[in-house]
């Protein structure tokens, strides 16, 4: 299947799409359109963390959070399973979790992050996320599992990537993956993978699923469409897969051993590679870090992983996460232009890259992704996205951290949650969708800040940059004193002392940033009365 013929692939998509089981109220043109995970290995990184990271796009899911201690269970406990519906009954859209069933419990958990998509736990095991689909006769009603259940129990009860790889198959086995396609981007100190998995088949209970291992000295990135090919099952170190893979592709004529070598994405997920929603992405994340390579942004096909040119910084990866393409031939505001006060053609400040789907309409921005615009990474439907540094060579308490945006992160800034945090700031854990406006919640402080700054995006970006890019650099650089200190406590055997003083630190930055966020919103209204 190749990419020239597009949005005739798409079309067909959107009919399959359209009919099924999994809800798809949060996904457009009747594919995923949510989440961008770019991963660094330890090589390819600038301080030699593995990395891994999430923005988790969607009309939807939750935008609080708050932290799950360790927990001891009882004898006989069970977990319980839900399954994600479209909640229309709150003040805004989201998701309702209804029971389906239960599955034992483990004695001892470990404590995590409780993101919408749990995102690290204490012994800094790490997971990105992104939905890329899948044949739709693979999803079954049948398992108990879907993604945001097993990222919780791969952090309630795993150390290391391999290790929650394959405790997701022994669980999807028996108990069943009920969920669309995903990606799931694990990281530990030492690597990071690529999980990929999708159902067995209507009416039956189980998963197919494939893992590849990002090379420590490659990046890689997963945005909405599958993106591992070929496989060798004899190189364990980069390669796993479930037992079944090679099998159900050959009994529903998915792959054919007489007319080529296997693929995972074009056997069990081919719509998701003609997205251009995907592969644009998938081309820039690439483009900007290793631009040397000059790849063909039409190409739709790009390697698995690649080498930066540089190694990666924080710094890189927040650039990254805030692109729209700007420059390129794909910027949605580049025909937008009026005359300057000196007669030259120019983008109009009014032109902005995150505009709502209607306003595309309106304005007649008609590209790559036809009446969507182009599905740029930065994207003002961001509920909260991480970058996770893993490292082996400090403590757990203090090697693992969350870097924490809240909403568009073209607009927002990352502050650190150590893996080993008690709290975090009130805001962070305030439910902001579901009750509606709230000047308690983090997430509308930067939903407000985003929501103004695009009305008139050529002038009030750069108010915005002024504010949150050199505080963002003097995070980065504040950090090295911070562990510094948290390292001295933690020789002195108190990791007590050590994980309350984290905790106060990321407390203290979430309050002050959700504070400035509500401040420089005021801050622009003033100065742009009138003007949007």
């Amino acid at each position: 299947m190749r990419r020239r013929a597009v949005f005739a692939i798409v079309f067909f998509c959107t009919q399959i799409f359209a009919f099924g089981q999994v809800d798809k109220s949060d996904w457009k043109a009747g594919v995923p359109e949510g989440c961008t995970s770019i991963t660094v290995g330890r090589l390819a990184s600038a301080d030699g963390s593995v990395i891994t990271s999430h923005t988790d796009d969607s009309h939807r899911t939750r935008s609080w959070m708050d932290i799950q201690p360790a927990k001891t269970h009882e004898k006989g406990a069970a977990v319980k399973m839900y399954k994600r519906e479209a909640d229309n009954t709150q003040a805004m859209p989201a998701y309702g979790h209804r029971e389906i069933g239960e599955i034992p419990q483990v004695s001892e958990t470990y404590g995590y992050i409780n993101t919408a998509y749990p995102c690290m736990n204490t012994q800094q095991l790490a997971i990105g996320e992104s939905t890329f689909g899948g044949r739709e006769e693979l999803q079954s009603d049948e398992g108990l599992i879907d993604c945001q259940r097993l990222c919780k129990l791969m952090l309630e009860r795993c150390e290391t990537a391999r290790e929650a790889i394959m405790m997701a198959d022994e669980l999807t086995k028996k108990y069943g993956w009920n969920d669309a396609g995903e990606c799931l981007t694990i990281a530990d100190p030492k690597e990071v993978w690529h999980f990929e998995i999708v159902g067995p088949g209507k009416g039956k209970t189980g998963a197919v699923w494939v893992a590849q291992r990002v090379p420590d000295d490659h990046i890689s990135v997963n945005a909405n469409a599958s993106t591992i090919k070929q496989i060798n099952l004899d190189d364990p170190d980069y390669f796993m897969a479930s037992e079944n893979i090679f099998e159900v592709a050959k009994t529903n004529n998915y792959w054919n051993p007489d007319e080529g070598p296997f693929s995972f994405c074009y056997a069990y997920a081919p719509h998701s590679r003609a997205s251009v929603a995907a592969w644009r992405r998938e081309w820039r994340v690439f483009d900007l870090l290793a631009p040397s390579l000059k790849l063909d942004p039409m190409a739709g096909d790009y390697p698995f992983s690649v080498k930066p040119d540089k190694k990666v910084t924080l710094s890189q990866l927040v650039n990254v996460f805030k692109d729209y393409y700007e420059g390129t031939p794909y910027d949605m505001t580049k025909t937008l232009i009026v005359a300057d006060d000196e007669g030259k053609a120019v983008i109009s400040p009014l032109a902005n890259p995150h505009m709502p789907y209607d306003m595309l309409t309106m304005l007649g921005i008609n590209v790559g992704w036809g009446a969507l615009g182009e599905r740029t990474i930065a994207r003002w439907y961001t509920m909260y996205a991480t970058i996770i540094q893993c490292r082996d060579w400090l403590p757990n308490e203090i090697g693992g951290v969350v870097w924490l945006a809240q909403d568009n992160v073209a607009t927002s800034i990352y502050v650190p949650v150590y893996c080993c945090v008690t709290d975090v700031a009130e805001p962070y854990k305030v439910p902001g969708r579901v009750n509606g406006y709230t000047h308690e919640s983090a997430w509308w402080a930067f939903n407000r800040l985003g929501t103004l700054t695009a009305q008139r995006w050529g002038d009030m970006r750069h108010d915005v940059d002024a504010v949150w890019v050199p505080m963002q650099e003097q995070l980065f650089l504040d950090q090295k004193e911070i562990e510094s200190k948290a390292q001295e406590m933690y020789k002195k055997k108190n990791p007590a002392e050590t994980i309350d003083y984290l905790t106060g630190y990321t407390i203290k930055l979430g309050d002050k940033v959700v504070k400035r966020a509500w401040r420089l919103g005021d801050e622009l209204w003033t100065k742009y009365d009138e003007k949007f």
